[in-house]
């Protein structure tokens, strides 16, 4: 049974309010395929983080404490999804403590590992799928993966293909910013270059184009390979 690492965005969490109908057909379809293989879902923290992180920044706080509450949020929505899978989910803090409950579950959620400042959840997932040797890791957005510029700009190309090296120098021309906005943060490009983990972005929106992700079928995305 492979482990397979799933980001899951705040954006689709808590787009503008929580959305539960879109949590119920997640879990379902998670539950269903957890027989096959098992789940590591670590969750982002999307509008709720920014929320927070914004109040602090104009109040004129530095990136440790914006940082801090934004990983407090992630760790709020680990609690919320795991309670769609019917679980009391209490903050996981490190890896060693997410190995352990894969043992006793096949599937496992949790938001940000600790507190380690200048990244996103993104970077938390990649280091879970390092440290497990999981064969793929899939970021979850709002957009259908990565694209040559903003896709909102005229003339934006999705990207279907990109290398691992190609991706981390993509990654490190934007600087860190809490609450940042790109599809995988620079730690988290860093490490899949790293580790060379095959790795899947793609709107979380579309549960039908996961499921074929999945299972290997053609599908809407970008791969990091």
């Amino acid at each position: 049974m492979a482990t397979i690492i799933i980001s899951l965005g705040g954006s689709l969490i808590n787009p503008r309010g929580i959305d539960t109908a879109y949590l119920k057909r997640f879990s379902t379809l998670i539950k269903r395929l957890s027989k096959k293989n098992s789940f590591v879902i670590v969750t982002g923290g999307g509008t709720t983080a920014r929320t927070y992180i914004n109040a602090l920044r104009q109040a004129g706080f530095q990136e440790p404490y914006l940082s801090s509450v934004g990983i407090e949020a992630t760790k709020l929505h680990a609690s919320l999804v795991a309670a769609f899978f019917h679980e009391l989910r209490f903050p996981l803090v490190s890896l060693q403590e997410v190995e352990k409950e894969l043992k006793k579950s096949s599937v496992v959620i949790c938001g940000a590992l600790g507190f380690t400042p200048n990244i996103t959840s993104d970077a938390d997932a990649a280091e879970i799928a390092e440290h497990l040797h999981a064969p793929l890791f899939i970021n979850l957005t709002n957009v259908n993966g990565l694209y040559t510029k903003n896709p909102a700009s005229k003339g934006a190309r999705l990207i279907q293909k990109i290398s691992h090296e190609a991706f981390r120098k993509l990654a490190h021309k934007k600087a860190y910013r809490a609450g940042q906005h790109f599809v995988l943060d620079q730690t988290a490009a860093t490490i899949i270059s790293r580790a060379r983990i095959k790795t899947l972005i793609l709107n979380g929106k579309g549960l039908s184009n996961l499921e074929k992700a999945l299972q290997g079928e053609k599908f809407l995305g970008t791969t990091i390979t």
